[in-house]
């Protein structure tokens, strides 16, 4: 029996890291590229490991409708507009000529707008975020837009994705 005790903790260890391996955007949250006018590192997008995709659906479902009981969503779940933020987001980035030199991802949760890539300067960034912010049931819009030179501000993805 002696014998078996390392491969078993080697069967052991395997499984853990396999239940800790990325599972990319288990909830099909948006994730889309709006603009592609420069290099940049694209973004790792919606990422979760198992034990974080379990605490998260439970968070989700709190979350999702606490927006609806307190009056503040017309839909019974934030997670209803996603969709149609989302293309309305990528429609007004793609639509102004003033960042057809970026690279913008956003990513779409639960009302709220994750902004990630890279711009050519501040005045992109705030007219990227000012253009998300603007469009109807956004509540909250999150940049993470880097500037020349900066590293980017959000989680790259690997080769391959």
């Amino acid at each position: 029996m002696r014998g078996w005790a390392p491969i078993v903790m080697l069967l052991c260890a395997a499984a853990a890291q396999a239940q800790d391996a990325l599972r990319l955007n288990p909830f099909d949250d948006p994730f889309v590229q709006a603009t592609a006018g420069r290099a940049c590192p694209a973004p790792l997008g919606p990422a979760y490991t198992d034990a974080q995709i379990r605490a998260e659906a439970h968070y989700r479902a709190e979350r999702g409708t606490s927006c609806w009981l307190a009056g503040e969503c017309s839909e019974p779940s934030a997670y209803r507009y996603d969709a149609r933020l989302a293309r309305g987001a990528v429609a007004a980035l793609r639509g102004d000529t003033a960042l057809t030199d970026s690279a913008i991802w956003i990513v779409v949760e639960r009302r709220f707008i994750t902004l990630q890539g890279c711009v050519a300067d501040a005045a992109q960034a705030a007219r990227a975020e000012a253009l998300a912010r603007a469009v109807p049931d956004v509540q909250i819009v999150l940049p993470q837009l880097a500037l020349p030179g900066e590293a980017p501000r959000y989680p790259i993805a690997a080769e391959g994705h």
